[in-house]
């Protein structure tokens, strides 16, 4: 870390990992902000919410030209191998250098956003750049709900652009995001004795790429929540089997990497089941062969561990769940039909957990269209509903519609083109941005997103490719040095 350039960004990055910030549980990256700020004598504001904001003075000379602010996440996906021992509330992150990436050991590396962060507080304490009144905005709980966007009151920052530094390709500037919203759904169940002559069995399918909700779901990687599904409504149709316990997946905004059922089967067909997941997984395996190199399925036989007799999930709601799964849509919807290449619609189904009395799915659903994404929720809510669950449609959080004459746009492209001689990619993004919240509280705040090449984001291959930390740091030098 000590040898990467810009230096300060890197030294930042590398404090910043040693603090520990889930969603939702980001008490002592506060604190970390809070006495940053007093360390080096700039003034900040914490609001109820708990989102930090620092403010620097203008350079001399600068002091007339518009404010500006950096704005970044404090918290951070917390996904790991599952043979990994890791705990996230207490533990630093674990990070090294593979050639031109950094990566994390077992876990997510924590660039998304604490690359964002480490650039805002550069920026905060570098006396040589040039620039007007600069605020930095951190903001809490961004992966679960964007609610600590949400909760930003006007007035709280001054500055008249914005520039958001959470995204994930150097050379693109973005400018506009897709709304969200995510459908929750319960199974309610009893327990009923599992008949005599069964054995029961463990099916667990692991090893997957993952990936972000938004920005990958249109890479075709599998979602292990459907692919288990898919060999569960194969096994229903030939057997009077039964459903122990069903899980899969971790986050609402990663595509589910591994699932697991606890299933009871008659012992006479165990050697059948066995044999036909065999054949399901290489036919999954051939199927994704490109994006899929390292799926792992195991069937192993899951023997109680005490005396206590084993208990299935009643019979016809354990049928209905399943065929639920199979049935649910998952993944792109529908393309843009105004910009090439971008998601409009899609839906993730995000994971599956058996608890007291209930099996609970959560889902999470994208579009920069309001009325489709009403659609996509409603479609789900409908399939699961159809199945005798209860739905919960959440509030969601609003898409962040482009605008192609900002003044801002116009200097991030005018600055990178005079720094790289070549011309930046200008995109909208499949994916949650704060930006929408804000242009909600402050609607004439003019506004880019920005960030270094990151890949694998929300799942333990996160990386981040090194060199395009000095390139997005060079330009945003330049931007702050050119608005006026």
């Amino acid at each position: 870390m000590a040898e990467l350039t810009p230096k300060h960004v890197f030294d930042y990055f590398g404090q910043i990992n040693r603090v520990p910030r889930p969603s939702k549980h980001e008490e002592q990256m506060i604190a970390y902000l809070e006495q940053f700020a007093k360390d080096h004598s700039l003034a900040f504001r914490t609001d109820a919410a708990g989102n930090v904001l620092i403010s620097k003075p203008a350079t001399a000379g600068y002091e007339g030209r518009p404010g500006v602010v950096l704005q970044a996440h404090m918290d951070m996906v917390c996904e790991k191998v599952s043979t990994l021992d890791f705990d996230f509330n207490t533990q630093p992150i674990e990070t090294y250098v593979d050639g031109d990436w950094m990566r994390a050991k077992g876990t997510t590396l924590g660039a998304d956003d604490g690359i964002g962060i480490a650039m805002a507080l550069a920026a905060l304490t570098d006396d040589t750049l040039q620039h007007g009144p600069l605020e930095a905005l951190f903001t809490r709980d961004e992966e679960t709900g964007l609610s600590g966007a949400e909760a930003i009151e006007p007035g709280f920052m001054q500055g008249k652009y914005l520039i958001n530094l959470d995204s994930e390709d150097e050379g693109e500037i973005f400018v506009g995001c897709a709304g969200g919203a995510g459908t929750t759904i319960r199974f309610a169940y009893g327990r009923e004795a599992i008949p005599e002559g069964y054995v029961v069995l463990k099916l667990s399918v692991d090893g997957l790429t993952g990936g972000h909700s938004g920005d990958d779901i249109n890479k075709m990687r599998a979602n292990a929540n459907k692919v288990l599904a898919r060999f569960l409504h194969q096994t229903w149709q030939t057997l009077d089997a039964r459903l122990l316990d069903l899980r899969g997946g971790n986050l609402h905004n990663a595509i589910p990497r591994d699932a697991s059922a606890v299933i009871a089967v008659p012992a006479a067909a165990k050697e059948q089941v066995r044999v036909a997941y065999n054949v399901f997984a290489a036919e999954v395996a051939d199927e994704f062969h490109v994006q899929e190199p390292n799926a792992k399925f195991v069937l192993e036989s899951d023997e109680p561990t005490d005396a206590a007799p084993r208990m299935a999930i009643n019979s016809q709601v354990a049928r209905n769940v399943i065929w639920a799964l199979q049935a649910v849509h998952n993944g792109v919807l529908e393309m843009s039909q105004d910009i090439a290449g971008l998601v409009e619609t899609s839906s993730n189904l995000a994971s599956v957990r058996t608890e007291d009395g209930e099996i609970v799915i959560v889902t999470s659903q994208r579009s920069s269209t309001p009325s489709s994404l009403r659609n996509m929720c409603q479609t789900i809510a409908a399939t699961f509903e159809l199945a005798g669950a209860t739905t919960e449609i959440g509030d969601g959080y609003p898409g962040w519609k482009p605008n192609m004459q900002s003044q801002l746009l116009k200097i991030s492209v005018e600055t990178y083109r005079q720094l790289f001689g070549k011309e930046p990619v200008v995109r909208a993004i499949h994916a949650g941005l704060e930006c929408g919240l804000f242009s909600e509280k402050y609607p004439d705040l003019d506004m880019v997103s920005v960030g270094p090449t990151l890949r694998g984001v929300h799942s333990p291959d996160e990386r981040l490719l090194i060199p395009t930390v000095q390139m997005v740091w060079d330009h945003l030098v330049a931007i702050l040095k050119h608005i006026c």
